[in-house]
């Protein structure tokens, strides 16, 4: 498969990126830094074909190249993951607008460009669209705009598959729990690695064109929400 991942040079993108390249699958990412989306796609080449562009996630202009680059690069687009995304710090009362706009943007506004840029080539092909959620989506935190974003991931990826029914895509939306990924500043006690969401990414998208898995949710053993 020609798979394209958003956001995809650290943490959960990292290993959707890695983990899609030893499945023997062709991979194009995006990233914001063009020093990091380097050095990215310098350490996996030994893992199989990949490329990328910088180009920021909340951005039309810049996703609809990104789209555009991915299949002349790859020759076409099977799979379009919406991964890129970020959680502001502070709550509704300290946090700053200027980041709520941003993370905003990137969230809930990056998913929709990228599918609208995506879908002609996800249609042509019998594709998926996935998009990653968080059990975020699931719960209400106090005081947390990054919650209210990934609620929006979780409504928009359904509203995404009932559009698309009868046209042969499939809408796969993962919520994975605690991830050990940077965007702690300590790990959690019970926390997934991120090749473990990537796992669950691709051992959907193996199923059978009659077989939709359109949400899962993935969790440590033992966290408690």
């Amino acid at each position: 498969m020609r798979i394209l991942v958003t956001g995809g040079t650290s943490g959960i993108g990292a290993a959707l990126v890695r983990e899609s390249l030893r499945a023997g699958h062709t991979v194009f990412t995006t990233g914001r830094d063009a020093g990091r989306l380097g050095a990215f796609l310098d350490s996996c080449s030994p893992f199989g074909n990949v490329h990328g562009v910088v180009a920021d996630a909340g951005e039309w202009d810049q996703t609809s190249d990104a789209v555009a680059a991915a299949v002349e690069k790859m020759g076409g687009i099977d799979v379009a993951v919406a991964n890129a995304g970020f959680s502001a710090p502070g709550n509704l009362a300290d946090g700053d607008p200027d980041v709520w706009r941003d993370m905003v943007l990137t969230n809930v506004y990056g998913p929709a460009i990228l599918a609208k840029a995506a879908l002609p080539q996800l249609i042509h092909n019998c594709g998926q669209m996935v998009l990653i959620g968080s059990t975020a989506g699931r719960k209400v935190y106090p005081g947390n705009l990054y919650t209210a974003t990934k609620w929006a991931v979780t409504g928009y990826a359904e509203s995404l598959r009932q559009q698309l029914v009868g046209t042969g895509v499939r809408v796969l939306h993962i919520a994975p729990g605690q991830v050990d990924t940077p965007l702690w500043k300590e790990t959690p006690d019970a926390a997934i690695a991120p090749e473990s969401v990537a796992g669950t990414m691709l051992w959907a998208l193996s199923q059978p064109p009659g077989v939709d898995v359109s949400d899962v949710t993935i969790r440590a053993t033992g966290q408690a929400f």
